[in-house]
């Protein structure tokens, strides 16, 4: 049996402590073919969601995908993102959460993922800084 990834539990976890505590949990997302989210707001091939309780309907977040209706630029639009292709879940007030490293998109899984190296640390005495890009 395959062994069960930690992420999807974790990003739970986080967007759980998020919720509780009365921040806004955002995710960041690497945009590939299997991620369903508007095209004109991923920038860079990437994008940052708000997926708090106030800004999604029907949020589900399950082991293999997290999937939301959400309003852009008032329109309610369906959002599907596979848990591979998350790199972050983070309190928008604080910049709290946890970042990922890069995985391989299960239809490449055979090839070998590029080397990441971990985000640079901050240099505004240790508090992060997170700038949204709209």
């Amino acid at each position: 049996m395959a062994e069960k990834s930690t992420k999807p539990y974790l990003i739970r976890a986080i967007h759980e402590w998020c919720s509780e505590s009365g921040l806004t949990p955002y995710i960041s997302v690497k945009v590939g073919v299997d991620t369903r989210v508007p095209p004109e707001h991923v920038k860079n091939g990437e994008i940052v969601l708000n997926v708090g309780y106030d800004a999604t309907h029907r949020l589900t977040i399950g082991n293999e995908l997290i999937q939301f209706a959400a309003r852009f630029n008032g329109v309610s639009r369906e959002c599907s993102i596979p848990v591979a292709a998350v790199t972050g879940i983070f309190a928008k007030e604080n910049g709290q959460g946890l970042f990922f490293p890069h995985e391989a998109a299960p239809e490449t899984a055979g090839t070998p993922a590029p080397e990441s190296t971990p985000p640079a640390s901050p240099t505004n005495g240790g508090k992060p800084k997170l700038q949204v890009i709209k």
